[in-house]
Formats: structure tokens, C-alpha cells, sequence
């Protein structure tokens, strides 16, 4: 088919990039210009495994490419996906949805024939049905533009997987002919075995808040219960391991650390939050606030362990942070725990060197007074503590020796529960993880 991808950041690259890929003709639609001359140029702006590759490819074959114009957008296809960016709103805990309402405006005054408009953008509950009769209002077309909600459920470091293979696909749809749409544009993933569930506007919209919330919720409880593991000597590794293999728990996202973080998470807690107020049955999500506050307070107390671990004085410490975006393969540091307590370790009259394989660049755009190191080792140099913050492969395939070499106090806080505390603590550590026994 002949598609378009309005918006190309993080989502809309990698969708136009994996449908490109499947053999779709595809026009990403960008009014960044600079991020589109980059696009245009066969270049991603942002880290995710294989996407540079995949959508360098795509670009030089003619197959992808990509505009600034909502009327070429229009006379090129006729299904168009919405893929642009929802962020808490400036001025309260609500998403700030007024880009998807532009993308509308621009796209609808010129579809002149039937076509189908599918949002791929998290949204709150309501904003698809508002949106499908502007659509309809806007369009020459009149109701012959309809719009679909068809939810993304990207993984930064697995997008491409995800896109391609993806767990389930979610139709919002208002039509039978829509429906019909999506599922031959999604054929080769519907063969392939992925399920799909259709059903209406505001069920596919809660879709990806509720999985979010509820992911946010086990990890939440896992570190909440890591604080009792600490003051009554219990390991909560052991633990999660065995609550785990009840079926009804599962293991996945059971393990405590520093917290969540990054784009999505936090903001659709507090989403759905504020939009649960707005529909004025915010009771039944209330709980989602103390999600947010052990989410929160975990890395308060990441700061506070480090500070005792270094005698209750932070004045002139050196620490050595390894990881700075919020999870591994990617650059992200979108309300990264990691940065948080980094930058607040320095407020606190730390000294302290980052180093992270893929987000330094990120880190040092957001928090520009931090040292930023070019290697795991640089950063560990003369350090009196080091905090493993991101659990990127290669700090778990550091020498030991090599680091013990380097830094000038043997003390080490792994904050994401990955490391072999007792090969650490073989070599002369005080190695602490949290939770631990």
C-alpha cells in the first residue's frame, strides 16, 4: 500500500522505517525540518538498535521518504497513521494532545476521496471520538475520512521486534470497511500469528495507559516491598524469584531497583490520572499516586544510601555513575532515575563522572554540569563510590581488577540488582545492591 506516517520522531520513524520494510510505499510526514533533512538523509537522530540500518535502506531505495506538506501527505495515500507526540502538559499532570489536534487540521482540509486516518499516538479516553468528527467536518471527503485507534506498544531497544512481530494488534474502529482495512494492511503480522482484538475508540485508547499502569504498578511493588527486605535483612531477589513462579504473578518486571522512568510510564500514570479526575471517577485510580511516590522516592533513597555509604558527607566525594538513560539500547534519558540521582548527587556537593555507552550526548544536553567520561573506567577512576544505574551488558563484563586498579575507595551501590555482589565483594568491595541480603 501507499502510506503515510505523520510525525517521525521515536514512534513514526520506527513504524514508517518497519513498513517500509514489509514493502509498503512510505511518506513520512515531518514539519521539523531538521529532523526531516536528517531523516531525508538516511540518518536517525535518536539511538535504536537496527533502525539507522533499517531505515537507511529504505531511504536509499526509493521506498521511504519523506515531506513537510499535509497536501502531498493527502494525494499520496490513503491511509494515513498518526504518530505523534502526547507529553504531560506544561501546566498540569494531563497529556498535551494539541499536536495530534494539529495533524488532524492539517492532513483532513485536503482528503478529497475516502480514506482512513489511524491513530497510533497515546492519547486520553474521548479524544478519538472528538477527533473523528473533526475529521469528518474538515474533510472534503465528509465521512468517507474515518478514523481508526490502533495503539502502538513500542519497547525502546525492541522497537523493530515489536513492530514487525508485534504481541497483539488493537482495531478501535467505527466501521466494518475500516476493520477490513487494517487487517490486509496488517496481514503479514496476522498470519504470522499475532492476535487482534477490535473493539471501540475508547477501549483502544485505555489499551497502552492500562498496560503502563499496570506495569508501573508491579514494579512499584516489588521496590516498595525491597524496602522491608532492608531493614529485616530478607533478599528481595530471592523473593521476587519465588513469588514469580506462581502463575498468576509471573516473574517479568519483578525486579526492584532504582525505579521507571523514561517517556512513557510516568507520564501515562499521570495521565490517566488527571483524565480519571476529568471523567470524575479519579477514586478509582487513586492509587496510581502512590505508584508515583515509591517511583519517586526510590531514587531519594538511592541518594541518601550513597551518602551513608561515604560517611553522611558528600563534600568532595568523587562517584563514579555507570549509566545515565532510564534502560539499556538507548539514548533516552526521559525522566531517567539514573540522571536524577546523578544530578542530585552533585547538588549535594559530589563530584561525580558519568559514562553511558549510547546517552552521554542526551545526559549532557539535559544536565550540562556533570563530568561526563568516555568509558566505563574513566569514570570509575579515583571515584570513592560507584553507582550502577543503567544495566548496560558491558558494566557486567568489567575486570575487576582493572577497576579496583583505578578507583581510589572500594565501594560499589548496583542500583539495578544485575551485578555478582559476591565476586565484588571476593576482590575486597563493600558491594551493596538494594533489597539484598
Amino acid at each position: 500500500m501507499r502510506i503515510t506516517v505523520i510525525g517521525c520522531g521515536y514512534l513514526g520513524a520506527t513504524h514508517a522505517a518497519s513498513m517500509a520494510e514489509l514493502g509498503h510505499e512510505v511518506l513520512g510526514v515531518e514539519t521539523d525540518e531538521a529532523r526531516r533533512a536528517t531523516l531525508a538523509a538516511g540518518e536517525v537522530p535518536f539511538y535504536e538498535p537496527g533502525l539507522a540500518e533499517l531505515l537507511g535502506r529504505h531511504v536509499a531505495s526509493g521506498r521511504l521518504r519523506f515531506t513537510g506538506s499535509a497536501a502531498e501527505a493527502a494525494d499520496f495515500g490513503d491511509l494515513h497513521f498518526l504518530c505523534v507526540g502526547t507529553p504531560q502538559s506544561a501546566s498540569g499532570l494531563g497529556a498535551d494532545v494539541s499536536q495530534v489536534d494539529a495533524a488532524i487540521d492539517a492532513l483532513a482540509p485536503h482528503l478529497t476521496r475516502p480514506a482512513l486516518v489511524v491513530g497510533k499516538s497515546t492519547v486520553p479516553v474521548g479524544t478519538a471520538a472528538r477527533l473523528a468528527a473533526r475529521l469528518a467536518e474538515l474533510a472534503p471527503a465528509g465521512e468517507r475520512a474515518e478514523l481508526a485507534w490502533n495503539p502502538e506498544f513500542l519497547r525502546e531497544g525492541f522497537a523493530i521486534k515489536d513492530t514487525l512481530e508485534p504481541d497483539r494488534l488493537v482495531f478501535g474502529v467505527g466501521s466494518a470497511s475500516a476493520e477490513r482495512t487494517l487487517r490486509d494492511f496488517y496481514a503479514p503480522m496476522i498470519d504470522a500469528g499475532s492476535p487482534v482484538v477490535v473493539t471501540d475508540f475508547a477501549t483502544a485508547e485505555l489499551v497502552k495507559v492500562a498496560a503502563n499502569a499496570f506495569l508501573a504498578t508491579k514494579i512499584s511493588f516489588i521496590n516498595a516491598v525491597s524496602e522491608i527486605c532492608e531493614v529485616t535483612g530478607a533478599d528481595v531477589v530471592d523473593l521476587a524469584d519465588a513469588i514469580g513462579h506462581d502463575a498468576r504473578i509471573g516473574r517479568r518486571f519483578l525486579n526492584a531497583g532504582i525505579g521507571f522512568g523514561g517517556g512513557c510510564l510516568p507520564k501515562d500514570i499521570r495521565a490517566v490520572l488527571h483524565r480519571a479526575g476529568e471523567l470524575g471517577v479519579d477514586d478509582a485510580m487513586s492509587f496510581l499516586r502512590e505508584i508515583d511516590d515509591i517511583n519517586q522516592r526510590r531514587r531519594e533513597y538511592v541518594v541518601g544510601l550513597a551518602t551513608s555509604m561515604l560517611g553522611d558527607s558528600l563534600i568532595d566525594r568523587r562517584i563514579g555513575v555507570w549509566g545515565a538513560a532510564f534502560k539499556p539500547d538507548s539514548d533516552d534519558v526521559r525522566d531517567s532515575p539514573a540522571l536524577w540521582i546523578a544530578g542530585h548527587l552533585q547538588l549535594r556537593g559530589a563530584q561525580v563522572s558519568v559514562y553511558d555507552p549510547r546517552a552521554g550526548e542526551s545526559a549532557r544536553r539535559v544536565f550540562p554540569t556533570l563530568t561526563y567520561a568516555s568509558s566505563a573506567l574513566e569514570a570509575a577512576t579515583d571515584a570513592d563510590l560507584l553507582l550502577h544505574l543503567t544495566e548496560w551488558p558491558e558494566f557486567r563484563e568489567l575486570s575487576l581488577d582493572q577497576v579496583g586498579s583505578v578507583a581510589r575507595g572500594r565501594r560499589l551501590l548496583d542500583g539495578r540488582n544485575v551485578l555478582d555482589l559476591a565476586a565484588w565483594r571476593a576482590a575486597g568491595w563493600d558491594a551493596r545492591g538494594l533489597g539484598r541480603r
